[in-house]
């Protein structure tokens, strides 16, 4: 993609990512009715929080627009991606992933799969990402199901969509988007002890860990 072109996603991104405070917000079950002149220490927190949001997705669209592989299939990852961060910013305020957003995610993903193997005139590439979603499905129900286990079915359904979009770029990124999230998740959890903000039995989410290993799996597919 030319540069413009990734320069575009970014700050669409960058447009859509200010939005997610917002959107975790109403999500998370902040009361709707806001104090009608609220604190400056608050509207400075809000405005940051607004701000981080969307550098943050700025990345990960820019990132999506120069990752190999993509191709016509750019609108499906652009559309989990937007609905990932929501997902991400709400499992990190109340420890849920929200089914309604999940299925938001799984239909802008399938949509867009399917207009891209129809654009692509190759209607039997959609076999990878339902064999992929199937896989990450059952690859986490089983961790799920094991003793003292503390993934949520919350984190199996997410998986699950994720691995629509990384079904279509191939086995290796399917692979990489299964175990990355451990890495990244494990790494957080040792930062997060080491500075003494977690104790071994806090629960910690896994969603962003999960859609942050797959947006890394896609850059390196």
């Amino acid at each position: 993609m030319p540069t413009t072109g990734v320069l575009a996603l970014a700050l669409t991104g960058a447009a859509t990512g200010a939005f997610v405070p917002w959107l975790a917000g109403r999500w998370a079950g902040v009361p709707r009715a806001a104090p009608r002149r609220p604190a400056p220490g608050r509207r400075g927190a809000a405005r940051g929080r607004a701000v981080a949001w969307a550098a943050v997705a700025a990345v990960v669209f820019g990132g999506l627009g120069v990752a190999p592989g993509v191709g016509p299939a750019l609108p499906a990852f652009l559309a989990v991606a937007a609905v990932g961060l929501v997902l991400a910013a709400v499992d990190l305020a109340c420890l849920r992933l929200p089914d309604p957003l999940v299925g938001l995610a799984a239909l802008g993903a399938a949509a867009g799969l399917v207009v891209a193997a129809a654009a692509d005139g190759r209607p039997g590439r959609l076999f990878a990402p339902l064999a992929g979603a199937g896989l990450s499905f059952l690859g986490y129900a089983l961790l799920a199901l094991l003793p003292g286990s503390r993934l949520g079915f919350g984190d199996v359904k997410l998986a699950a969509v994720l691995g629509l979009p990384l079904g279509w770029l191939g086995w290796s990124a399917l692979l990489a988007g299964l175990a990355l999230p451990h890495v990244l998740h494990g790494l957080a959890v040792l930062g997060l002890l080491a500075a003494r903000r977690a104790h071994r039995d806090t629960l910690l989410p896994l969603g962003p860990a999960l859609l942050a290993g797959a947006w890394l799996a896609a850059l390196t597919a």
